[in-house]
């Protein structure tokens, strides 16, 4: 399978300037974990998670004043939509990291995370011969 069949197709984009608080509603009501942060000024694409502003509120910091920019991620690693699930999944264990940014043509066209990876592969774990138990037998 590959990751653009289990990508989702909603990619948040917010500006550098946007506040945590206002980048964690926009978040909660596209119902993603991740957005991407566009700043031509910086380079281009980073990305702000859901992690980012857990941290920044473990942190006591303001979620009206911290600005995305200061929370963002810039060496993102970036997928392809023809990238395997495991090319992807790989790239997360190998950067620690819960979401790739999907490009093509440089271009965001999807999120992939752990999540979406896992809902692809569980239903292929459960169709799975399962391993037959050896009864118990008594003494």
């Amino acid at each position: 399978m590959l990751v653009r069949d289990a990508m989702s197709t909603v990619v948040l984009t917010i500006g550098p300037t946007h506040t945590l608080r206002q980048a964690a509603a926009l978040m909660s009501a596209r119902r993603v974990g991740a957005a991407v942060v566009y700043d031509p000024d910086a380079g281009g694409i980073g990305i702000l998670t859901e992690r980012d502003i857990l941290n920044s509120v473990g942190l006591g910091q303001n979620l009206d004043t911290e600005c995305a920019h200061a929370h963002t991620t810039t060496d993102v690693v970036f997928a392809a939509p023809a990238w395997t699930l495991e090319e992807a999944a790989r790239a997360m264990a190998h950067g620690g990291f819960r979401h790739l940014v999907v490009l093509d043509r440089d271009e965001p066209v999807g999120i992939v995370s752990v999540r979406d990876i896992i809902r692809c592969w569980a239903p292929a774990r459960r169709q799975a011969p399962a391993a037959t138990a050896t009864p118990a037998v008594p003494a």
